[in-house]
Order: C-alpha cells, then structure tokens, then sequence
C-alpha cells in the first residue's frame, strides 16, 4: 500500500488527472449498464402484471356475457339455465378478481426501480469521498 501512495506521488498531475477522468468515465458506464439491466428485469416483471390485468379485463368482459345470459334466462323463466348462468357468472368473477389481485401484486414488487444501482452509486460517493 505504501509503494502504491509514493508511486501516485512521483507522477505528474496531469497524469494523475487524467487517470482519474478514465476511472470516473468506466465507474460511469459501468453504473449505467447496472441501471439498464435491473430496468430490464423490473421492466419484464411489470410486463407480467400488465398481462395478468389484461386476462383480468377479458374475465371481466366474460362475466358481463355471464350476467347477461343469467339475466336472459331469468326473463325466460327457465330456472335450470338461468342457475346455470349465475354460476359462471360467479366463477367469471372469482378469476377476474383473482387476475387482477395477482397483476397488481406483480406491478408492485416491479418498484422501486434499480435497488442495487443506488446502493452501488452511494458506496462510490462514499470512496471517492476518502480519496479526495
């Protein structure tokens, strides 16, 4: 560590800032490439909570075709086919309703965005804090 300190010393400034514009350029690119990738992840976990919202609006069109099948037969007064309708109508409904708890819980866990790229950003602040 101490041949490391007396060789810094023995170069020139210009050197040593030029160093320095190189290690702060690659840190930079690197944290970028970090960001993209946990953005990349969070963004396909997002995308699987939107696709279990979209089959929750198709459940929820298929429990509006239920009801209005229930509610045909109802007129018609043919108890059988309007219990059956209300019955679909009931099992539309519990999936829908579990799409959409499911798509939510799905585009929760997608946020905050880049966990580790923040904490890998405070600990360089931290570092170059003490070189400095």
């Amino acid at each position: 560590m101490a041949d490391q300190s007396e060789e810094l010393r023995e170069r020139p400034v210009g050197e040593l800032l030029k160093q320095l514009s190189e290690e702060t350029s690659n840190l930079v690119k690197q944290e970028l490439t970090l960001a993209r990738a946990e953005l990349e992840q969070q963004g396909r976990r997002a995308g699987v909570g939107a696709g279990m919202l979209g089959g929750a609006g198709v459940a929820g069109l298929l429990t509006l075709g239920s009801l209005t099948a229930m509610l045909v037969a109802l007129l018609d007064t043919a108890m059988a086919t309007w219990l059956a309708a209300l019955i679909l109508t009931v099992v539309w409904g519990a999936v829908a309703g579990v799409l959409a708890l499911q798509g939510r819980n799905k585009i929760t866990e997608a946020t905050p965005p880049a966990p580790q790229t923040v904490e890998t950003v405070k600990e360089d602040v931290r570092w170059a804090k003490t070189r400095t």
